[in-house]
């Protein structure tokens, strides 16, 4: 499936002119984008869809440790793209999509919701569309450092002094620090500015 260029999420970091349509995000249409724009545009390893599709069939390419199978899969927010022997996480830079270098082997994410299957089992919603059953206490808006196998390996509390990230809104990718939390408003230190932010508009890294 395609969509027109011009019709694009602004994130995407690619020209508005051009082809007429792009390639659509298999899942994730909304937050993601597809693994062809990523490898072609982003990190401009191949020219055409066809190299892409052959780099992907050799098995040269894995999105937090798994092979990718489909140039149309979604990388989301802070997936780690590994080619060959280096990897990348996919972050925000002036509100575009970016690979930054990185040697991690975890990705983090934010607890987004959450309900009691029993007394002993609580299913958390993640930011990156995951489901994950816990035994132990997890509040909504706390963030996990989970490894490639799915295992959590800490919890990051979003509180006073806490380092977070903005995911959405004017701030995009922009990295700073909690000075207060308020009901579901919190004031954060960016740069030498400090802004009130929606709680759900940011991620405790």
């Amino acid at each position: 499936m395609h969509q027109k260029r011009n019709e694009v999420p602004r994130t995407w970091p690619i020209a508005r002119k051009g082809t007429k349509q792009v390639v659509v995000p298999k899942h994730n249409k909304r937050n993601g984008i597809p693994l062809l724009i990523v490898l072609r545009d982003i990190l401009k390893i191949a020219k055409k869809r066809k190299e892409v599709e052959r780099i992907i069939r050799e098995g040269r390419i894995k999105v937090n440790g798994k092979a990718a199978k489909d140039d149309r899969f979604a990388m989301l927010f802070m997936d780690i793209l590994s080619v060959g022997d280096k990897s990348y996480k996919l972050v925000f830079e002036n509100k575009k999509f970016k690979l930054q270098d990185t040697r991690e082997k975890e990705k983090i994410v934010k607890v987004v919701g959450k309900r009691v299957l029993n007394k002993n089992k609580i299913q958390v919603n993640l930011s990156d569309g995951r489901n994950m059953q816990v035994k132990d206490k997890l509040k909504i808006g706390e963030s996990l450092a989970v490894d490639f196998d799915g295992k959590i390996l800490r919890k990051i509390e979003l509180k006073e002094g806490a380092k977070i990230v903005v995911m959405s809104g004017s701030h995009l990718g922009e990295e700073g620090k909690v000075e207060k939390i308020a009901d579901k408003t919190a004031i954060i230190s960016i740069g030498k500015e400090k802004v009130n932010l929606n709680l759900k508009s940011i991620m405790a890294v």
